[in-house]
């Protein structure tokens, strides 16, 4: 290897050493590495900055987006419930997780399938008290076991099948990595259920929700004829709320106190709940629960383009002193409220009925605009609005559903390319307004999309300067004429570089290598190619191997060491398991 080689090597270790050893965030640390191979003059400004266009990068990008659309129509939830549903263990979760997600990966590709499970699989986890580190790991992974077992279950298979169509005048079959893939998923899942509890962190916040000092008291109504009516409160999911709790049923003016969650719910029940504001904005996504108080629809923003804002009154706010309804809160500030929090003490009134002090913290549901309104207003110490509680627009959430599915149907059959498919689905979010720009707009994770640039960049920099190829050529020269071990440390090689760059710049890289080592060896290439197939697509020990494991790096919680210390093992179980049986699929 030439000078330059060594230096982007280096750069590279540099880069890793970094993200086991510190906190430094994933993206500046790659981005700074970037920087310096322009410096030194490796990459010139635009091959540095190509991955920023590349369709890979556009695709997650367009994936956040459609993820977005299924979140804010609540349309995976019902779903998703009746799949998943309630389980009482984390190896069960995990369990009832893991199956369909590998089912789901084996026919659709499986960063737009991560991408649509995230935020869903996250509320999930917040129902079932269970911390989301114990579950996105495993969902990534089991993403990635599910697309080894046929050819369009990633994009790795699919640029292989392209290759060895050009190579070896072959495609590959649709099941023919199945052989493999089905025993290393089986195996996977096996170790993943037993090691997380060992292996996986548990990352909780250090201070217990419930004690927030701004404990809301909530009033939701069950409407007649929603799938909650005749459901028991275990059953609608009520009873093991995150931070929050079921206080009491006000029931035609009888009042059930110490709620049993075998107690079935009746239309027009007035459910009285007691907690944080995050749980409030958990609450309001639930199908077939509305607020209690009229007021909310008496507003003139149309439920999509409401939010709600937590507000502290102050003591020159002319409200002070009347009741919500006598002050008639909603017409002079164009706001309803949602509940009133002053003191952790429980208010015993309806929201209409409570006299307002200097200092209550009031939920209000309003249009976004007035935060810019209020934020300077001397009725008020503090306005802020409460990120993410823009009601579901579950009336679109058939449109949203329709939208998912003609996308996987695209990516399955490879109508377009996925960029495209993508793009078109996000574009259709916005359009039937399943999707605000606005919110289109926040869903979009930069730390995600700029790291996945720039791993395309330092890709480019290992191909240019000819590292990549220096080292495989060199590894693989040291293991002798012996095929099985030829093999093994084939895979090996081609695993390091998916953890280092990407999965199809490992599969390009390694597969005119595997061809040429199983040919020069006189043997059928056959296991040498499928197996660097399989190698190319299992990046579990870094954040950066696998697209999938970026996207739930930050949502998780997750450090660069936790994906070492968990998926090493697993990267070790598929390599023997791969070794082993491809020499028997396609002998020598």
């Amino acid at each position: 290897m030439g000078f330059d080689a060594w230096v982007t090597l280096g750069i590279l270790l540099s880069i890793l050493a970094i993200l086991a050893t510190t906190r430094v965030a994933a993206d500046f640390a790659m981005l700074g590495g970037l920087t310096v191979l322009m410096i030194v003059g490796i990459l010139s400004p635009r091959e540095a900055l190509a991955g920023m266009a590349e369709p890979a990068m556009i695709t997650v990008a367009a994936l956040f987006i459609v993820a977005a659309g299924i979140r804010e129509t609540g349309a995976l939830h019902l779903v998703i419930e009746r799949v998943f549903g309630r389980p009482k263990s984390v190896m069960k979760a995990q369990l009832r997780m893991m199956l369909p997600v590998a089912g789901l990966s084996a026919f659709m590709n499986n960063t737009p399938l991560v991408a649509m499970l995230l935020p869903v699989v996250t509320d999930w986890s917040k129902k079932l008290a269970i911390s989301p580190s114990k579950l996105l790991m495993p969902l990534s992974f089991a993403a990635i076991l599910g697309g080894l077992t046929t050819k369009i279950g990633t994009s790795t298979n699919v640029i292989v099948s392209g290759l060895m169509l050009t190579q070896l005048e072959r495609p590959m079959e649709m099941f023919e990595l199945a052989s493999i893939g089905v025993p290393a998923a089986v195996a996977g899942f096996i170790y993943m259920v037993a090691a997380s509890r060992f292996l996986l962190p548990d990352r909780k916040p250090a201070l217990n929700r419930l004690e927030d000092p701004r404990a809301y008291t909530v009033e939701m109504t069950v409407e007649p004829g929603s799938s909650l009516e005749g459901r028991t409160i275990e059953q609608a999911g009520l009873r093991h709320l995150s931070g929050m709790y079921l206080m009491e049923i006000d029931r035609n003016e009888q009042v059930l106190t110490a709620v049993a969650p075998e107690t079935k719910l009746q239309g027009k029940d007035r459910l009285i709940f007691v907690g944080i504001v995050e749980s409030v904005v958990e609450l309001q996504r639930i199908r077939g629960l509305k607020p209690a108080t009229n007021q909310v629809f008496k507003l003139d923003a149309p439920p999509g383009d409401r939010c709600l804002v937590e507000a502290v009154v102050s003591d020159t706010c002319p409200v002070v002193g009347k009741s919500i309804r006598q002050g008639r809160f909603r017409s002079l500030y164009g706001a309803a409220v949602i509940a009133v929090a002053r003191s952790g003490e429980r208010i015993q009134k309806k929201i209409g009925d409570i006299v307002l002090r200097a200092g209550d913290t009031l939920l209000l549901a309003t249009h976004p605009s007035f935060v810019d309104l209020q934020r300077n207003s001397r009725d008020f110490f503090l306005v802020s609005p409460v990120e993410g509680s823009t009601p579901p627009r579950h009336e679109r959430g058939f449109v949203a559903l329709a939208i998912l599915g003609a996308m996987v149907l695209g990516l399955s059959f490879q109508m377009r390319s996925e960029v495209t498919v993508a793009l078109a689905a996000a574009a259709l979010m916005i359009l039937t307004r399943c999707c605000s720009p606005a919110a289109a707009r926040r869903s979009l994770d930069w730390q995600v999309l700029l790291v996945i640039a720039a791993s395309i960049g330092l890709g480019a920099a290992m191909q240019k300067t000819g590292a990549d190829r220096g080292i495989a050529e060199g590894v693989i020269s040291m293991a002798g004429t012996n095929p099985y071990v030829v093999l093994a440390v084939l895979y090996g090689v081609t695993m390091c570089f998916t953890e280092l760059l990407s999965n199809n710049t490992a599969a390009v890289i390694m597969f005119p290598i595997a061809l040429a080592t199983g040919r020069s060896l006189g043997v059928d290439p056959m296991a040498f190619v499928m197996s660097s197939t399989i190698a190319a697509s299992c990046g579990f020990a870094t954040p950066i191997g696998y697209q999938t494991n970026l996207m739930v790096y930050g949502p998780g919680g997750y450090r660069f060491t936790d994906y070492v210390r968990f998926g090493g093992t697993l990267n070790l179980i598929v390599w023997v398991i791969t070794v082993t049986l491809a020499p028997r699929i396609w002998p020598f």
